[in-house]
């Protein structure tokens, strides 16, 4: 099964791809790590994605795809994988079907992970890092130290509430066309209320998986 997870900035949906990716046996493909990854290891696709890098340039969406595809042509996505972060526009949307297609593959769900503006807003700037290990903390003053390596916690600065209220309205300009992409290819997204505890967001998303 391929799962594809949408969600605002904030709603969980890297933490929550990890925990399904343990319950349903299957890796979580972050755009960003693959990325890493191919640059890392030297592949012919890694190569062409660090000249881009090397010039501070955006790695276009057909090298991330190519890569995307190494992924899918090996052993490790087999019994398929959690994308998390590989399709924020249209073009991506297609582009990642197509890709799928050529090798015989799908998009078989996809998860939108949805919760109110303004919680949000309260739970991102609620977020402290610490500046040394940029280890995330909740509900810490900034100041403060960190638990895990002693260091000074800072709120990032995207994190301050008009920062995330506009990346909320980026996000809904470029996810909402994305949304009804699928929609008119009767592939409606399938709606998580993102709003609790990490074990209750999982378990809708399970309860959601075995009604569809």
């Amino acid at each position: 099964m391929i799962l594809l997870l949408l969600g605002p900035p904030g709603a969980g949906k890297g933490t929550q791809g990890e925990l399904l990716a343990k319950e349903l046996g299957i890796p979580k493909i972050a755009t960003g790590d693959v990325l890493r990854a191919a640059v890392r290891d030297g592949t012919k696709r890694g190569k062409e994605a660090k000249s881009y890098m090397d010039r501070g340039d955006l790695v276009p969406d057909e090298v991330i795809l190519g890569i995307m595809r190494e992924k899918f042509e090996g052993d490790e996505t087999r019994n398929g994988a959690i994308l998390d972060g590989v399709v924020r526009t249209v073009p991506q949307a297609h582009g990642l079907g197509l890709m799928l297609a050529e090798i015989g593959r799908k998009v078989d769900k996809v998860l939108l992970f949805d919760i109110d503006d303004e919680k949000l807003v309260a739970r991102l700037s609620s977020r402290t890092v610490c500046e040394k290990c940029q280890h995330p903390c909740k509900d810490r003053e900034p100041g403060t130290k960190c638990d895990k390596c002693g260091g000074t916690l800072v709120r990032r600065k995207d994190d301050e509430p008009e920062a995330v209220r506009n990346r909320l309205r980026v996000y809904k300009e470029q996810t909402a066309p994305v949304i009804k992409w699928y929609e008119e290819r009767k592939e409606s997204p399938l709606k998580i209320d993102a709003d609790g505890s990490l074990e209750e967001v999982l378990q809708r998303a399970l309860k959601t998986l075995k009604q569809e």
